[in-house]
Parts: structure tokens; C-alpha cells; sequence
């Protein structure tokens, strides 16, 4: 049966997509935010339509290209042909309007069929993009970059400073959220279909936090125990020094640093929803606010500036925002991250370098780097890579150090 189409619903997935790619370049997740956000009156089905179609839209903009002929623009008669593809592949129909006078589903379906496309057009990357992997992972690429084009589920960390996972679930379901688990991350639980998880009760009770399955091995991988003081040392909005504080069993020290305070606002507030009060949100004004710790943590946790191609299924409208110059500037910046910031570890404490990156050279190189100029203060103990084509979540990488001296 044909889904029913809201013509207004579709022409603002339209102009979604000419600010996305338009000259404003705004990214697409804020985007789809600032929609949903303007129009509440939306039922739960529009919503879900409206950010799929986008998202969609964005991650084979390459791909819906090719299939029309043309070379990428964003005027807003042309993105009704993008759209148009989508819909006609996705939903096997394309609606009765003028837009659409000229060619029917079975025209784009056939040329979709007859066209011979390149893996960059297939897969829907820039050119450099695959260059870049090809020449980084080899054969392990196009399993990877398949993988990077899935929707990526919704994954769940409950926060065991409140509950089990089952009684999370239990409640989940009384709330007609069906979930699964994921018995290697043991805080991990899986949503079986995508719904609005933040208007829930349990949500409200701070009994979980969104974050994929992979992303919750990391803080584990830290090793820390009750009364460690630790230091997230690029903290973001805080979702690993949450998962910290409920390992900690909320005793200890947390200090979560980040340099935007829009950011740790926001980190406060989780953290009140979650019951937490042992993280110390710091603003890093100047490199004087690190040197003032050095040697005086257990455990640093680097969650550094990356790439983020780890989780582009998530993101998709990375692959078209990045460059290949800014992947440079972020590998410098890592490298002065890792070496000035690991002074904060003290004498026989750990150290966990990690990213949402699948690249080497954000993964093991810097640690091989870093290591063989600190052989005889820093060892490597163990490392960690998730590659998204494993079933195990999004694509992510960690190591953890050992400080001798």
C-alpha cells in the first residue's frame, strides 16, 4: 500500500536538503532538528518520514545523482529530482504532481537498473574518500565503507547507577518500546524499531542515556575503580564521563574537560537527570588549565578530535562536509593532544587514546609515534578496534598506556 505523502512534509525535506548543501553548509542532524522542532504539530509517523527522507537523501546524494544524469546542484527544482529518486527506491511510487509530469517510478527505476555505476558512485562517497581508504585499510575498505552506508540502529547504555538492564527494558516495553540486548556490552540495549526514546518516562528518570554499542566498551576499557580521580580530558557533552561516573559506582572524581562551555552546560544537566554527582565540568581556558594537573590523575581518558568516518552512518553528510586537509589538521592536533595532555597521568596510572575513526593513521599510528618517543615513561597494555562491518556498533578505536615513570 502507498504511503500516504503530506505535500508540506515533502517540501520541507526539499529545503532541508538546500541547507544542508547549500551555501551555508549547515549539518544535517541540526538541521533535522530545527524542523521537528518548528513544526511539534507533526505526529510520530511524519517525523520519522521526514527525517529518513533526509538522511536518506544525504547519504546516497551521490548515488541519486548519477541516476538522474546530472552533475550535483541545489536550486529547488532540481532537489525535487532528488527527492523523487529517493521516494521512487525507497517507497516504489512517486505522487501525482507537477514535479513529476515528465518521468514515473518505473522511468527511474529502469535507468537505476540499466546504470553501470563506479564504487564512488555506488556507494556514494567523494573521490578522495575512497582513495584515502584504499590506500589506509586495503582490502578490508569496501566491506567497511558498505557498512558505513547502513542505518545505524538506536543503542541504549542504561545507567546502572539506576537500574538493571532488565528493568530498564521492563520499563521500555510498558512504555511500548520494544528492545533487545546485546550480551558483549552488558549496558547495552538495542531498540528493535526507531522511535522518540527522549519523551519516555525512563528517559525523564534518567535511567539510560543514547549511545551506540561500541562507544560503551571504551569507558570499561579504562579500568577504573571507586575513588579514582579521572580525567576526561576532552569531555564533549560528557557521555563516556556519565558511563565513568556509574563504573565508579559515583564515588570518586571525575573531571570532564572540554574548551566549548556550551558543551559541558549540557553535560551538567545529563548529569543531574543521571544521578551523578561526582564530575567537576572545567572549561579548558589555556594550556596553564592542563599543566596545573600534570601527574595527578589515575586514569586520563583522551577521547581525541577526529574524523569521526567511525561513525558516519550515524552522520552521513560527513563524507561531503569533511576534506582531506582538515583529516591532516586533526591528525596534528591529535598528535599535541596525546603528548601534552598525557602528562596529567600519574606514575603507574592509565592512559586511554580513543576515536570514532576507522582511519590508522588517527589509530595505531599515532600511538606507534608516541610510544617511540616515550618508550621509557609510557607501554602500550592493550588495544581496542571496532570496525562497523563486525556487528558490534560503529566504527571505533582505543588504546590503553601504562605510565612507568
Amino acid at each position: 500500500m502507498a504511503q500516504k505523502l503530506h505535500r508540506h512534509i515533502v517540501e520541507s525535506t526539499i529545503q532541508a536538503l538546500a541547507d544542508i548543501f547549500g551555501p551555508e553548509g549547515r549539518y544535517a542532524d541540526k538541521v533535522i532538528e530545527k524542523y521537528l522542532k518548528n513544526n511539534r504539530r507533526w505526529g510520530s509517523r511524519d517525523r520519522r518520514f521526514f527525517a529518513e527522507t533526509v538522511y536518506g537523501c544525504v547519504r546516497w546524494w551521490r548515488k541519486y545523482w548519477a541516476i538522474i544524469g546530472e552533475e550535483p546542484v541545489t536550486e529547488i527544482d532540481a532537489l525535487w529530482q532528488v527527492w523523487g529518486v529517493h521516494h521512487a527506491l525507497v517507497h516504489g511510487d512517486l505522487p501525482l504532481w507537477p514535479e513529476f509530469e515528465n518521468y514515473t517510478f518505473e522511468d527511474i527505476r529502469k535507468k537505476a537498473a540499466a546504470l553501470k555505476m563506479s564504487r564512488v558512485q555506488a556507494e556514494s562517497i567523494p573521490d578522495w574518500l575512497d582513495e584515502l581508504g584504499t590506500a589506509e585499510l586495503g582490502d578490508r575498505w569496501p566491506a567497511i565503507l558498505h557498512a558505513l552506508n547502513e542505518k545505524a540502529p538506536v543503542d541504549l547504555r542504561v545507567n546502572t547507577l539506576k537500574a538493571t538492564r532488565d528493568q530498564l527494558r521492563a520499563q521500555l516495553k510498558a512504555e511500548e518500546i520494544e528492545t533487545d540486548e546485546f550480551p558483549p556490552v552488558p549496558t547495552a540495549v538495542i531498540l528493535r524499531e526507531r522511535k522518540n526514546v527522549f519523551t519516555t518516562q525512563a528517559f525523564k528518570d534518567g535511567l539510560f542515556e543514547v549511545q551506540d554499542r561500541a562507544s560503551q566498551m571504551v569507558a570499561p576499557f579504562l579500568h577504573v575503580e571507586p575513588g579514582h580521580r579521572v580525567i576526561d580530558a576532552c569531555a564533549g557533552a560528557g557521555g563516556k564521563s556519565l558511563h565513568i561516573a556509574a563504573l565508579l559506582k559515583n564515588k570518586g572524581k571525575i573531571i570532564a574537560m572540554d574548551i566549548h562551555e556550551w558543551k559541558l552546560k549540557e553535560l551538567r544537566t545529563r548529569a543531574a537527570r543521571d544521578g551523578v554527582d561526582v564530575i567537576e565540568a572545567r572549561l579548558i581556558e589555556s594550556a596553564k588549565t592542563i599543566k596545573r594537573l600534570e601527574g595527578t590523575a589515575d586514569r586520563v581518558l583522551l577521547d581525541v578530535p577526529c574524523s569521526g568516518l567511525g561513525v558516519m552512518r550515524r552522520n552521513p553528510d560527513t563524507k561531503w562536509k569533511l576534506k582531506l586537509e582538515e583529516v591532516k589538521r586533526l591528525q596534528t592536533l591529535q598528535a599535541e593532544i596525546l603528548s601534552s595532555y598525557s602528562k596529567m597521568v600519574k606514575p603507574g596510572g592509565l592512559l586511554v587514546y580513543a576515536t570514532c575513526s576507522i582511519l590508522p593513521s588517527e589509530n595505531e599510528r599515532p600511538i606507534e609515534k608516541f610510544l617511540a618517543e616515550n618508550s621509557d615513561q609510557w607501554t602500550l597494555q592493550e588495544q581496542l578496534r571496532i570496525d562497523p562491518d563486525q556487528g558490534r556498533g560503529d566504527g571505533f578505536f582505543a588504546a590503553r598506556l601504562l605510565r612507568k615513570s
